[in-house]
């Protein structure tokens, strides 16, 4: 049976404050980051997950090894206290931040060089329409 576990760490990244969303499926991590601006409260995090976690876009998966989580109430506590002191990222948080960062390079890279050669393609079409009205003595 597969699981799937996701994590939200919300941390002040100076000027705002930002959350980082990680999912892990299939023994991948997968991760989104999201900036909040001023401080969020309990609520509107809540809100913000139930109303925007379907648009979210994640990176593209990185292997990761999948950790048992274990039933102590003491241990998970002290992870859990561990967890809120530790400020930032994972490394592997990190490595999938910057692999969607650079796959979105990639694709603005390509749309803007795409609108550039139609823009230019365009004018082109205008000028020849242009010569073409002034031989015709328009």
């Amino acid at each position: 049976m597969n699981k799937i576990s996701g994590k939200l760490t919300v941390f002040f990244e100076d000027p705002f404050w930002v959350g980082v969303f990680e999912r892990v499926a299939e023994g991948k991590l997968s991760v989104c980051k999201v900036t909040f601006g001023a401080e969020p409260k309990d609520y509107e995090v809540y809100d913000f997950v139930l109303k925007n976690y379907q648009r979210l876009r994640f990176s593209p998966a990185v292997a990761t090894d999948g950790k048992e989580l274990s039933c102590n109430p003491k241990r998970v506590q002290r992870e859990v206290r561990k967890q809120t002191q530790n400020i930032g990222m994972g490394t592997k948080s990190q490595q999938a931040l910057k692999l969607q960062r650079e796959q979105l390079k990639i694709e603005r890279r390509t749309l803007s060089g795409e609108q550039r050669k139609t823009k230019k393609k365009r004018q082109f079409e205008l000028k020849r329409q242009k010569r073409k009205n002034k031989h015709k003595g328009r």
